[in-house]
């Protein structure tokens, strides 16, 4: 039994023991570390938005081969085949004939395996509805306290609030700064991100009002994140001064660790980056139209619209930027991206899931004594 202190709104709410998230990384949170998450007690998600249809199907039994705990699925609330994603999370749920309450058709909500579906961006109040119809809860990703009243007007659930520490995309105002923000703005839950490594930042969150935390860079150097061994080792070669936040990856700032690539793409040369990135741009742009099934169509139809909004070197990287995280985090290549939390310097060690939340646990528990 998890200690009353770390009995919160979210562990209620996503049917699990501690206050701890696992963040729906592409390309990492797979099936593997998503059951080891959920076995130890907290809410994994897995990261749908680099699958195909078919793909999220199998990773999800995946997940159920190895855990019988509730997780969660990540999506982008912009994606052309989310309806047909979120029939996929339904239709998992009903599968199970326990499942549905015998006296009506709404789902039972204490036994949904997937217990969350969580967004990078605003899913449409239609999208938000059928979920919660069927008994799943909606967390998107906030790091501005107007987009976190934004989505608390369209009836989320739960809130994940990330600073500007966290990895990946991310926003310009740090934890300690927004999070207060938003606990003051809404009144739905609020899961803080952005820096969290250790029990003393869960129990700094709860102490600020968040019903937790999650994480992605320490899930990510853990023995079931199934990122490559050499990838791993540069990860844990990083200090807290070795990342940078850039908008030259996709048009949009997002915290990756400094490499020769990410210093060609912040060269203010346009003879270096260009002769770096169109070479990468057309075979990158085919690869990952072939990995995903988009039609060439409408991956030329994406470059158009990109263009309107974004420099010459943001389109033609673009197309670059998944196939170049996929690289490092999937074949371990390390000419790719590196998305990273700034607290990448403060980890060092390559723990189980269940050895890191039992140590986050017991921390956390004799902070929030002291």
């Amino acid at each position: 039994m998890s200690s009353p202190q770390l009995n919160t709104a979210a562990t209620e709410l996503f049917g699990v023991r501690y206050p701890i998230v696992q963040t729906g990384m592409g390309w990492v949170a797979g099936p593997s570390l998503v059951a080891a998450t959920a076995n130890a007690g907290c809410l994994g998600i897995l990261a749908s938005a680099t699958m195909t249809i078919d793909e999220l199907r199998q990773a999800i039994a995946d997940i159920q081969q190895r855990t019988d705990k509730p997780f969660g699925v990540n999506m982008r609330a912009d994606s052309a085949d989310l309806g047909d994603r979120i029939q996929v999370l339904i239709a998992t749920n009903n599968d199970d004939d326990n499942n549905t309450d015998d006296d009506n058709n709404n789902a039972n909500t204490d036994n949904n395996q997937i217990r969350v579906a969580s967004f990078a961006g605003a899913p449409a109040a239609d999208d938000i509805k059928q979920l919660q119809d069927a008994g799943i809860a909606v967390m998107p990703t906030v790091g501005a306290v107007r987009h976190a009243e934004k989505v608390a007007e369209l009836g989320v659930d739960v809130i994940m609030c990330q600073g500007s520490e966290g990895g990946g995309h991310t926003g310009v105002v740090p934890t300690s700064l927004l999070l207060p923000q938003v606990l003051n703005a809404v009144d739905v839950p609020v899961i803080a991100a952005g820096g969290f490594t250790d029990g003393r930042g869960l129990a700094a969150a709860l102490a600020w009002g968040a019903s937790g935390i999650a994480m992605g860079t320490r899930f990510l150097l853990t023995q079931e994140s199934k990122v490559p061994a050499n990838i791993k080792t540069a990860y844990l070669n990083s200090s807290v001064t070795n990342t940078v936040v850039t908008d030259r990856i996709d048009g949009s700032p997002q915290r990756v660790i400094k490499t020769k690539l990410v210093d060609t793409l912040e060269s203010r040369n346009p003879l270096r980056w260009l002769l770096t990135l169109v070479p990468l741009t057309l075979v990158n742009a085919l690869r990952f139209r072939k990995l995903i099934g988009m039609p060439t169509r409408q991956l030329l139809r994406e470059a158009r619209s990109m263009k309107r909004n974004m420099s010459l070197q943001q389109t033609l990287m673009a197309p670059n930027a998944a196939m170049l995280t996929r690289a490092s985090l999937v074949e371990g290549n390390h000419s790719g991206v590196l998305p990273t939390g700034q607290c990448v310097g403060l980890i060092d060690d390559l723990p189980t899931c269940e050895e890191l939340v039992q140590r986050i646990v017991t921390d956390a528990q004799v902070a929030l004594t002291r």
